[in-house]
């Protein structure tokens, strides 16, 4: 069982699996989102993931065309996990315990969307748009 929470604790939720792979995005809205060169995630089946506390507290912003929406704690800001379609969530791993293992960036999604300034040097697979795992 993997645990995690935003910076200040108000929200909280685990994981019931290991994971292994980081999908990094670098479109636009990611990098906004998150300040830096994108988002990194790992993907995990609605089945295997529960709010474990806060979840009424999570505040989300949706894309005025509705084609993407993003969770956030009201109090402190940190990205949270979301729906990434009916089956799965996406969830930041930075908000996950940074002594998993295994866990590695196995991919690289809308690379031609990233910024000029941005240098991927890792081994991950680069996609110039989505990836379909």
């Amino acid at each position: 069982m993997l645990n995690g929470h935003c910076n200040c604790g108000a929200v909280s939720f685990e994981i019931d699996m290991d994971l292994k792979d980081i999908i990094i995005c670098h479109c636009s809205i990611c990098r906004r989102w998150s300040g830096v060169t994108g988002m990194a995630v790992s993907i995990v089946p609605t089945d295997r993931f529960r709010w474990s506390a806060g979840e009424n507290e999570v505040s989300y912003w949706q894309k005025p065309d509705g084609d993407w929406q993003s969770s956030f704690c009201p109090t402190c800001g940190s990205a949270l996990p979301g729906a990434n379609d009916d089956k799965s969530f996406f969830v930041p791993v930075g908000l996950l315990p940074g002594d998993i293992e295994d866990l590695r960036v196995s991919h690289h999604i809308w690379v031609d969307s990233k910024a000029d300034w941005d240098e991927i040097g890792d081994n991950g697979k680069q996609h110039l748009t989505t990836y379909q795992g």
